[in-house]
Formats: structure tokens, sequence, C-alpha cells
């Protein structure tokens, strides 16, 4: 097959599912609605269901789910009727996802899963099937053609399923008012949990680099030299004057011929951006990219607490 050909078997597969998911769209009724409303009042937890492909969906839509204010959790049907019907609670709403409505593991469940569970929901693209049935909704995921060329691997099947569970879980989340604050807690270690959560001070540089505005051009050289970033403040009775940064340095030696009676406050550049240590980090990132700058003067209260670099928020993922 040529490049051309893969291009467009590469079109066909997704003008299929394109399709399938308009037809989805157009599809949804009062049984979305009340599945979300279902879900949303209940006491327990949602538990999903399923076998083969669609279990895989189900274990997403539980990820989606739980990271977005949802407790969910993931019930294989193979393992369920050998014990692991012990994690259902009467308070707790079951989604059940079988394309077929009619997998042998999914009917042999369908009793014990109406009765152990307040509510059960059937996604499937068979409504007439014996889950259809039996189920107290129906969620529709029907399709006229799976992408696969052979017409038998779930394909556009499995992509609406996917598509549904993440409309539901949007749902889900604007009934609750979850925000991205909120989505933050659950993601603490990722870039994206720092950059809604973490804190100025938790990237303050171990140097504290300060001189006085008397300070010689010696001492203000080695301050600057030390810090790791270029910069040294200027302290004055606990009060931050100013910053020299290596650029300063560099520019009083183009001018000056003699600089053994410089001083600190000859070369003082004044009003300094600040950031509080206990802002959030992203403010600091947001300071340094408006003006064009590579370091934040940190202070606790008003007063002198550290550095802040913007490659270390870089490092950090922090944007």
């Amino acid at each position: 097959m040529d490049p051309k050909g893969i291009i467009a078997n590469a079109h066909q597969a997704l003008d299929i599912e394109i399709n399938e998911l308009t037809n989805l769209r157009n599809r949804l009724n009062d049984s979305f609605i009340k599945s979300v409303l279902t879900i949303n009042e209940s006491k327990g937890k949602l538990i999903i269901v399923g076998i083969g492909k669609s279990a895989h969906v189900a274990n997403k839509i539980v990820a989606t789910l739980n990271s977005t204010g949802t407790p969910s959790q993931f019930l294989h049907a193979a393992e369920a009727i050998h014990g692991d019907l012990g994690v259902i609670q009467k308070q707790d709403v079951i989604l059940c996802i079988s394309y077929s409505g009619n997998s042998p593991e999914i009917v042999n469940l369908l009793p014990f899963l109406k009765d152990y569970s307040s509510a059960l929901i059937g996604m499937t693209g068979n409504p007439e099937s014996k889950l259809g049935k039996a189920a107290d909704i129906v969620l529709n995921t029907h399709v006229d053609k799976e992408a696969c060329p052979n017409k038998l691997a779930p394909t556009s099947s499995t992509t609406v399923q996917m598509a549904l569970g993440d409309a539901l879980a949007v749902c889900l989340m604007e009934l609750k008012g979850f925000k991205d604050i909120d989505f933050a807690k659950f993601h603490p270690g990722g870039s994206l949990g720092k950059n809604l959560t973490a804190k100025v001070e938790q990237f303050v540089s171990q140097n504290k680099p300060q001189v006085s505005p008397e300070s010689g051009i010696r001492d203000v050289i080695i301050s600057v030299s030390g810090s790791k970033h270029g910069i040294t403040v200027v302290i004055e009775n606990e009060k931050i004057v100013g910053v020299i940064t290596d650029g300063d340095i560099r520019r009083m030696l183009l001018n000056q011929d003699d600089i053994s009676k410089v001083k600190a406050s000859d070369i003082t550049s004044k009003n300094p951006k600040t950031i509080d240590k206990n802002n959030l980090a992203k403010e600091a990132m947001q300071i340094l990219k408006e003006f064009n700058i590579g370091q934040l003067v940190v202070t606790d209260q008003g007063k002198y607490y550290g550095i802040i670099d913007i490659h270390t928020l870089l490092d950090e993922g922090i944007n």
C-alpha cells in the first residue's frame, strides 16, 4: 500500500467513527439525564462492570470519574461471580457495559447486580438484549458500522462507549461544581497538580544572597557569583532596597574606569519585582514571563526570604 492509501484508510476509519459519535450525540435523551442524576444523587459509589474490550473501556471511565470527583470502582464480570461481588453495597449504582448485552458472563451476573445495588444502568448497543431489559436505565451505544475493515474488531463501538463515559463525567463535574483546584487535589504529583497547588516557598533557592547599600564592589561581585542565579538583594535595616544582577555589574564595568570606590548603592536596581512565599508558583512564573526576567525576590510578610529562579520552575513543570 502506498502512503496515500494509508492516509485514505485512516481517513475512512476516522470518518466512520466521527459519524457514529454524531449519531450518539443526536440520540442522547432522558435516559442519559436520568443516568447522570442517579449517579449524582447516589449515597454510594459507582461500580462499572465489563468484560473483554468493554472492560478496558470501563477501566478508563473509572479513572476519569475518580479524578473528577465521582468515586468509582471497576468490577470484572468474570471475577465478580467468584467473590468480587462483595465490593457492591446497597447504596451503590452499577453501570454495566456490554455492546451485545448478551455476553454469558454479564447475563449470569444480572440478577445479582440488580439485587445488590440501588440502580442498574446498562450501556449496550442492543436495548432489546438481556442487559437492556434488566437495566433500570439503558444508554444506547448502537453503531451502524465498525471502523474495522472486517467489521469484527470493536472500534466504533468502543469509541462510542468511551465518549459516552466522558460525557457522563463532564456532566457530573458540572453538577458537583468540580473546579480545577479540586482536580489538582487528585493529581498532586503531576505538572498539572503543581501548577494548581504548588507554592513559591517550595522552589526557593537555598542560597540567600544579600549585600548592604554600603558594600564594596568586591563584596557585590562575590555575592552575585555565589548566588548561582546571577543576582543579589540589597538590604538596609531589614528592608529590600533593590537588587543587583550580573548585568548591572557588566554595565558598570563598561562605564567606569575606576571601580575601587563603587558601592552597591551606586548600581542598585530599585523597586524589584517580588512575590510572597505563600503565593502559587504559577503566579511567580506569570510575573517572570510578563517582565521578561529570570529571578524574583521572595518575601515573607514583606521581609526578604530568598530567590526563585525561572529555570527551577520550568524544570518542575510550572508554566
